[in-house]
């Protein structure tokens, strides 16, 4: 009589049994070398005071931030002419988030900037005007601002 050939053995559990402890085991995985970047990302200058108070001057003009937000980065004269064009909204449209589009200056002193904006409100674009001074503790201050017919 022949014996049966013996079958030869798989990775695989036969069927019918279910599969032991040391079966079921998966081998833990490789670590990964820490990933470095091909190229040194090159670090980005600070924002200029220009693009800095257009951005908060656009969220209170346009009602997402409160008066007092701003107030210390406003000079006395301005702040009561800016809370009242703040009242008005000027920027604020029907659902749609105020964006600049476009910051340009002009410096007729080296301690003043003349500063004038693109502001887009869903189809439309606003302009917006407003004069930084820097102070004797070395600050910038807003001292003028304007909006479209809207002075403050």
């Amino acid at each position: 009589m022949t014996r049966p050939r013996p079958r030869p053995t798989t990775t695989r559990p036969p069927a019918g049994r279910p599969p032991t402890r040391t079966e079921t085991r998966r081998k833990p995985p490789l670590p990964t070398p820490p990933r470095t970047p091909s190229r040194p990302v090159p670090a980005q200058p600070p924002p200029h005071p220009t693009e800095i108070f257009a951005e908060r001057l656009v969220l209170v003009l346009s009602g997402q931030r409160p008066m007092h937000w701003v107030a210390r980065h406003i000079a006395n004269t301005a702040f009561d002419e800016l809370a009242r064009l703040a009242e008005l909204r000027p920027l604020c449209t029907d659902g749609h988030r105020p964006t600049i589009h476009r910051i340009g200056h002009y410096q007729p002193h080296p301690e003043t900037y003349e500063v004038f904006a693109r502001i887009a409100t869903g189809p439309r674009l606003r302009a917006l005007a407003f004069r930084l001074t820097l102070g004797p503790d070395r600050r910038w201050r807003c001292t003028a601002v304007e909006t479209e017919g809207h002075l403050a």
